[in-house]
């Protein structure tokens, strides 16, 4: 427990709490650890929320996963990163999307009456969690709004841009799938790949099953 005490400690979240407190919060039976392996569903889309979830290690997706089966990642989220806050006091507490592991994954699940209970006792965790809740409808808000208006081209456009600037080359080496890639962009697997197709007929690059090579002209 003490390198989740650690991590604790850090976080603005508990900025108030002692190292005594939050030992103690940490052995109460409202507050429980546990881990995932690597794809393990953790959330299942309207399954009802019953604790905020703290990610001590490991990331977590966010995806909306339609009837055909076509995945769309609305969300990454990683180490100290709260899952749930949003969902745990409302009228409609159920998850609106599946939530799995990135990869292998730590929570430390609160329920409810231990969020309460941390509210009445610190008046700056409760106006940190009303941030958080806050800033997380503001993202949810901006990723869907970019989802509808955007078109494939786009959104694959930008992430070559991101990229270039990233690895400081115009070879890009894929660190995904192009199926993950299809995911992360929101996009159906196929719709990728007939993109890809179009923008290389054109000129715009060249791409195998690692790299994507971004000719001049494509911005």
């Amino acid at each position: 427990m003490n390198n989740h005490l650690e991590i604790l400690i850090k976080m603005p979240l508990f900025a108030e709490l002692t190292k005594e407190e939050l030992e103690k919060v940490l052995r109460d039976q409202k507050c429980r650890l546990k881990k995932y392996q690597k794809d393990q569903l953790i959330h299942l889309e309207h399954e009802k929320c019953s604790s905020m979830d703290i990610i001590m290690k490991g990331r977590l997706a966010v995806q909306n996963i339609d009837e055909n089966g076509n995945v769309l990642t609305i969300g990454i989220f990683s180490e100290g990163d709260t899952i749930g806050a949003n969902l745990l006091f409302s009228s409609r507490n159920t998850y609106p999307m599946t939530v799995i592991s990135s990869c292998d994954t730590t929570l430390l699940q609160f329920e409810r009456e231990l969020v309460l209970e941390l509210c009445r006792k610190s008046e700056i965790f409760m106006m940190i969690l009303l941030t958080v809740i806050s800033d997380k409808a503001i993202v949810l808000t901006d990723k869907i709004n970019a989802i509808s208006l955007k078109t494939i081209r786009q959104y694959l456009t930008e992430y070559l841009k991101y990229e270039e600037k990233l690895q400081g080359t115009r070879v890009i080496r894929l660190t995904m799938s192009k199926k993950e890639l299809a995911e992360r962009l929101g996009i159906q697997r196929s719709s990728l790949s007939r993109e890809l197709n179009k923008m290389r007929k054109e000129g715009l690059l060249d791409y195998d099953a690692r790299t994507i090579t971004i000719n001049k002209n494509l911005y």
